[in-house]
């Protein structure tokens, strides 16, 4: 049994964790990509209002083994930018990735939005399958992209 809720403060290294395990696993701990920002250490410092929110999933024994958030993603009109899903090995192949997606997207409807954005890397074949799967569809490199490294992009009307 999951349990959902909104990222606190002391989930924070946690979280970095997650997110530093996970794309060192697919050769992403590279400059250009979250790995190396400033503020992996204390996401809920950005998250926490109504533009911009995270959400960590808990296993049965209260221990994080998953995220996602969304900001707004100023380029695009009503679009919110999916960030950071990540997901424990342990967790990894249980349809967990999908329920999170709906999670975020019903925030993302929730908050006004009415598009969702997100960046991702050939190296993370998983997480391509699985958007694809949820309804986004590739679209072109939008001009102000922040992470150099990602080259992939989709679009999802929600």
């Amino acid at each position: 049994m999951y349990k959902y809720r909104e990222m606190t403060e002391a989930d924070n290294e946690a979280v970095a964790a997650l997110v530093r395990d996970n794309l060192k696993q697919f050769g992403l701990d590279i400059p250009g990509t979250v790995y190396f920002d400033d503020g992996l250490d204390r996401l809920s410092d950005f998250y926490g209002n109504h533009e911009r929110r995270y959400f960590v999933v808990e296993d049965e024994d209260g221990k994080v083994i998953g995220g996602i958030g969304f900001a707004r993603f100023g380029p695009m009109k009503d679009t919110a930018e999916l960030q950071k899903l990540y997901l424990a090995d342990s967790a990894k192949g249980s349809g967990l990735g999908y329920k999170l997606i709906e999670l975020i997207e019903d925030k993302m409807r929730e908050a006004g939005y009415k598009q969702s954005y997100l960046e991702t890397h050939n190296n993370l074949q998983a997480a391509i399958h699985i958007y694809e799967k949820s309804g986004y569809k590739e679209i072109e490199r939008p001009k102000e992209v922040g992470h150099s490294t990602m080259n992939r992009f989709f679009l999802k009307a929600l």
